[in-house]
């Protein structure tokens, strides 16, 4: 059996995974789920592949599994990736969205699997000054009104938090991303033994919505 944690790499799961360490839980088992759809209602998207970094970094063994991304469809996929790992508890990193919440919690409860989702609630503010403190997070995708080309790639510091809260206070966003405005990748976490240095990465931008595509990273020591 195993104590797993749905892991996109982003800010989200890899701060509820240290939560979860933090509570005694020994996770032994990252999953992370791989969608043909950049527009998944439920997964991450922009540089999942690099989550074997992430996964190496903490010494957690990884799986990883399909999906095309096809909404309620993708339900499927995660149940049977939970199903063929014998997962008996599943962390995630869910905040406020009770689209995402409400699903996990049915398909654990159809197949007899505790969910613990640490972040549950969490403050917002109280979040992200937390990743700016002890984490190392950029900022890989921006898809709402008030969030611009010129986050792409940058680090959740105290400068970007109060970009995100003037967003927040002008045109409502989520700071936390849950709506989609948003996503992110974690490059340094006070469990990862080593930490990701990015070498190459490209920036796409159509005027409305960006990516920041990581197309060549390393683990290197950290300092």
């Amino acid at each position: 059996m195993s104590y797993a944690c749905l892991y996109s790499g982003g800010k989200d799961s890899t701060l509820a995974l240290h939560r979860a360490v933090a509570m005694g839980i020994r996770i032994d088992l990252l999953i992370t789920v791989i969608s043909r759809n950049a527009h998944s209602y439920m997964f991450h998207y922009p540089n999942v592949q690099f989550t074997a970094l992430q996964a190496e970094a903490l010494g957690i063994r990884q799986v990883f599994a399909e999906t095309e991304g096809k909404k309620e469809e993708e339900l499927a996929d995660i149940e049977r990736a939970l199903k063929e790992n014998g997962v008996e508890v599943l962390v995630t990193g869910a905040t406020y969205s009770r689209y995402q919440g409400d699903r996990i919690n049915n398909i654990a409860k159809k197949l007899g699997i505790e969910h613990i989702a640490p972040l549950w609630h969490i403050d917002p503010l109280g979040e992200l000054n937390e990743l700016d403190r002890d984490f190392n997070a950029i900022i890989t995708s921006v898809s709402a009104e008030g969030l611009g080309e010129d986050l792409l790639g940058r680090r959740i510091d105290q400068e970007v938090i109060t970009e995100l809260q003037e967003a927040n206070r002008k045109h409502g966003i989520n700071m936390l991303f849950e709506g989609g405005e948003a996503e992110s990748f974690v490059l340094d976490a006070p469990l990862f033994r080593k930490r990701i240095e990015v070498l190459k990465a490209e920036t796409g931008w159509n005027g409305v919505t960006g990516t920041y595509a990581i197309k060549e990273a390393r683990l290197v020591g950290k300092r």
